[in-house]
């Protein structure tokens, strides 16, 4: 966090106070899923497959922007705590289909009332309509700038 000695210039920057916020929201949201032993991407792809249905591996990645390659340890976790199930492709032997089990809707019921909590926790200071405009905002500026960002699968930055 910036304190009173960081340039009020500095501390007035979008760029540095949305980073800022991303690192204690992160803080937040992962702080709460350890707790109930799970890790962020663990919640993307239990959402990925309730809201958007089976997939394979390779459409989950795509859906949930996790490198395919970390994407087998991500189902690997799930799978062995049996929140998941992986099945031949009726359409390609070749490829697995997962699928979220009733164990897996129930954690992710858990884990959405722990996502709802840490997002209640960093959006306290703003009105229900404040919160609404933000998260409208912050739609925009992503979308615009997600148009240009690599696929999943493609080269990562460190």
């Amino acid at each position: 966090m910036a304190s009173a000695a960081t340039p009020a210039r500095v501390r007035s920057l979008p760029s540095r106070l949305l980073a800022m916020t991303a690192m204690h929201a992160d803080r937040l949201v992962g702080e709460g899923l350890a707790a109930e032993g799970a890790r962020k991407w663990h919640f993307v792809v239990l959402v990925a497959l309730t809201d958007g249905g089976p997939a394979s591996q390779s459409t989950l990645s795509r859906r949930t922007g996790v490198y395919r390659s970390d994407m087998v340890a991500v189902l690997n976790d799930l799978a062995a705590r049996g929140f998941v199930e992986r099945a031949p492709d009726p359409e390609d032997r070749r490829r697995n289909v997962v699928t979220v089990t009733a164990a897996g809707r129930g954690y992710l019921h858990r884990l959405d009332e722990i996502v709802d909590r840490a997002q209640d926790e960093l959006l306290a200071p703003l009105s229900r309509t404040e919160r609404a405009t933000l998260t409208g905002l912050l739609t925009r500026l992503h979308d615009h700038h997600a148009t240009g960002a690599p696929a999943p699968d493609g080269p990562r930055s460190t």
